[in-house]
């Protein structure tokens, strides 16, 4: 079973096989893939219209399955390997050890955002953007500039403490359910400004194409994953018949093989390393 670690208690050997293992998708040519399908659901997902991956239930489903597909695409190179989360309730700087040169490398420079640092700067010659929103081929960061702290572990709290799962009308307007709070559109705003802090390109639809995309999100699903555990009488919401989202029982693109029903017991295919 594998077992996710916490990214601040990785061993060196454990964040070079990890950093190793992104690096030959991205030479192989597989890496790109994430990020198109990501920008593709970021573009079309809406409030009004037909949405999967964000503004929507299955934003946690879809993205347990974007993970866990990346994560089995990582253990193809290296099967010892599985995905950190990073807990940014706990390492809320720009000094704290995931921005370290041996690991996500660290913030971009002052006049362009360039991340020059690390295993994922363009000047190493491995990580030239292939989809990206301009001209500009190289990985962008400003850590903090465009809000000023991340998540605290009470407002995460707070979040968790929401007992409905989501509620009509499924969107980024849905007030009182937990999935709308934890993807950052009400509330105290978490997912979402956690993208924002990182700034350069996890501030578009394009943001894998920094690895620590995966970092966050494997906090967000481990934030789930405690959800589901403090609220065992509750489950995904809606259960079917609802306009332009998916249903507990539908299937969802782009695999249109998996349902977020499929998804809701983590515990089959990996665990966490501790509770939050």
């Amino acid at each position: 079973m594998a077992v996710r670690k916490n990214q601040a208690t990785l061993t060196a050997k454990e964040k070079r096989d990890f950093v190793d293992a992104v690096l030959e998708l991205k030479r192989l040519g597989r890496y790109d893939n994430y990020v198109s399908i990501h920008d593709t659901f970021i573009t079309s997902d809406r409030d009004n219209s037909e949405r999967v991956g964000h503004r929507s239930p299955s934003f946690l489903p879809w993205h347990r399955r974007f993970l866990l597909q990346f994560e089995q695409d990582l253990q193809s190179i290296n099967p010892a390997v599985t995905l950190p989360y990073w807990d940014w309730t706990a390492d809320r700087t720009a000094t704290s050890s995931i921005w370290g040169p041996d690991f996500m490398g660290g913030n971009g420079r002052s006049s362009d955002g360039q991340v020059t640092t690390g295993p994922f700067a363009y000047n190493t010659g491995k990580w030239t953007l292939a989809i990206r929103p301009d001209s500009r081929n190289y990985l962008r960061r400003s850590l903090g500039s465009a809000v000023a702290a991340l998540p605290t572990k009470a407002e995460a709290e707070s979040v968790l403490a929401i007992s409905t799962y989501d509620m009509a009308p499924w969107n980024s307007t849905s007030e009182g359910g937990f999935r709308n709070h934890l993807e950052g559109w009400r509330g105290v705003n978490l997912h979402n400004r956690v993208h924002v802090w990182i700034g350069g390109h996890m501030a578009t639809g394009m943001s894998p194409n920094d690895p620590a995309f995966w970092l966050h999100h494997c906090f967000i699903d481990k934030l789930w994953a405690e959800w589901q555990s403090r609220h065992r009488d509750q489950s995904y919401l809606p259960t079917g018949k609802t306009a332009d989202v998916v249903d507990l029982n539908e299937t969802m693109r782009p695999w249109n093989n998996v349902t977020p029903a499929d998804m809701l017991d983590h515990t089959k295919l990996y665990t966490y390393d501790t509770g939050f």
